[in-house]
């Protein structure tokens, strides 16, 4: 007897389907896709390009600067623009950020062309390109808040990561191509190119919907600062985040030395390692989804935890055929965290507050692996690669039993729900009301970049 109700086949019946196919976020997705490319080329062509800029003997220091200014200034610009972009809504802030990185980047070529382009004015223009970064990924959070019910944060998340994953997996050698066709600095206008085409997608794609000004005082520069401040699941998550990637930041520098002086290995066995986390993330992205009825917070520890575990092989010097699949698993386990924890900033916020909150979180989280990184070089020479991968693979796991058992604390006691209730600064809008409902083709949208 046929069933009432035939069940839809794949891939209908896929939790990514309702964010792919939705009428706007199916617009903004090629253009988020084609922008992610570019940076996946950028993350050759930033270096090699330092590397011919620099004066002979400080090509090491230059291109460590010039890595550091591609990414840094976003921090600084969470505080510096705050008061300028708190409430905007998400394809304004995404947008903006766009076009910066378009416009800073084109520079770049520009000035190559007029033979005025020198190591100093490259640091310069890539420090610029990157300022509005953190409010850039708090736009592409919030647009998905914006248009998307709770229970569609998680898989909409995730096709971001894939995205990325996808596009760093395909970048690099393809950026190698092109460099040794035309040179990095082209290179380096392709990505300038995409990031143009990204601007105008959220200015063409979403349609316009201004938001009215919360009532009160303007946001502060630090308002998302007050808003993680004063919510401790957000104090916990940002806490458990920035150790996380701390954590991971030795690696780094850790692993190419173990696998030349320990392993015996060569730059062929590195890269091996490289593209089995590389896959092992790619399919943790693509399972990310299927995770959306999973409860949020015991899912994030969860990976936390499993990541460490995951990395003890490397540290407890595990032979070749046994520390590549645990890297390949730790690379699947490590997928899904950014999306879950990104959703869990989603429902812990309310609309007002949302784009603050994540441009605060997403500028201290980037200064997280820099600092790893250098800590890196010290614990590697005094002991030893392996020993730095055992403490640090270690150290997750302590990081991630201590925030379970925070966790569990939390729901025992008092205060703010630790699966996350919308926490509002004084003068925000409640939020506690309705959930917006998703626009059609026939409705406006949340917000367009006002260009």
């Amino acid at each position: 007897m046929p069933s009432d109700a035939a069940q839809p086949r794949f891939p209908r019946s896929s939790p990514y389907w309702p964010v792919v196919s939705h009428p706007l976020l199916r617009r903004v997705l090629p253009g988020l896709a084609v922008s992610a490319l570019g940076d996946g080329m950028a993350l050759v062509a930033v270096t090699w390009l330092a590397l011919q800029l620099a004066p002979q003997g400080q090509r090491g220091t230059w291109t460590a600067i010039a890595v550091a200014a591609y990414t840094l200034p976003s921090a600084a610009g969470a505080v510096i623009f705050g008061r300028f972009l708190g409430g905007r809504s998400g394809a304004q802030l995404a947008g903006w950020d766009a076009v910066l990185r378009a416009g800073a980047l084109a520079a770049i070529p520009a000035a190559h062309l007029a033979g005025a382009l020198s190591i100093g004015l490259y640091v310069t223009l890539l420090a610029a390109s990157s300022l509005l970064h953190s409010w850039g990924s708090a736009g592409r959070f919030t647009l998905i808040a914006e248009l998307l019910p709770e229970r569609q944060h998680l898989p909409a998340n995730a096709v971001l990561a894939i995205i990325g994953e996808t596009a760093t997996i395909i970048g690099p050698p393809l950026a190698g191509v092109l460099i040794s066709a035309a040179g990095p600095v082209w290179v380096i206008a392709f990505d300038a190119v995409t990031f143009a085409v990204l601007a105008l997608t959220y200015r063409l794609a979403v349609p316009d919907r201004r938001r009215p000004d919360p009532p009160g005082t303007a946001p502060s520069r630090t308002a998302g600062f007050g808003i993680i401040r004063h919510h401790r699941s957000l104090r916990r998550l940002l806490g458990l985040t920035f150790g996380f990637f701390l954590l991971f930041g030795p690696f780094y520098v850790a692993m190419p030395v173990l696998v030349t002086e320990d392993l015996g290995g060569s730059a062929t066995t590195l890269g091996l390692y490289y593209t089995a986390f590389g896959a092992g993330s790619l399919l943790g992205g693509l399972a990310t989804g299927y995770l959306h009825r999973w409860p949020l917070w015991p899912t994030t520890i969860g990976i936390v935890v499993g990541f460490g575990v995951a990395m003890l092989p490397l540290g407890l010097g595990a032979p070749v055929g046994l520390s590549l699949p645990a890297f390949a698993l730790a690379g699947l386990v490590w997928a899904p965290y950014m999306s879950t924890s990104m959703a869990l900033f989603q429902r812990s916020t309310s609309a007002a507050g949302r784009p603050q909150a994540l441009a605060a979180n997403s500028a201290v989280l980037v200064l997280a692996v820099p600092l790893g990184t250098m800590l890196g070089g010290p614990l590697t020479t005094g002991i030893g690669a392996r020993r730095t991968l055992l403490l640090c693979a270690a150290g997750t796991i302590a990081l991630g039993l201590a925030a379970g058992l925070a966790n569990l604390r939390g729901r025992s006691g008092t205060g703010d729900d630790p699966a996350g209730r919308a926490w509002r600064p004084r003068g925000c809008p409640s939020p506690r009301t309705p959930p917006e409902r998703v626009p059609s083709d026939a409705e406006p949208g949340p917000g367009r970049a006002a260009r």
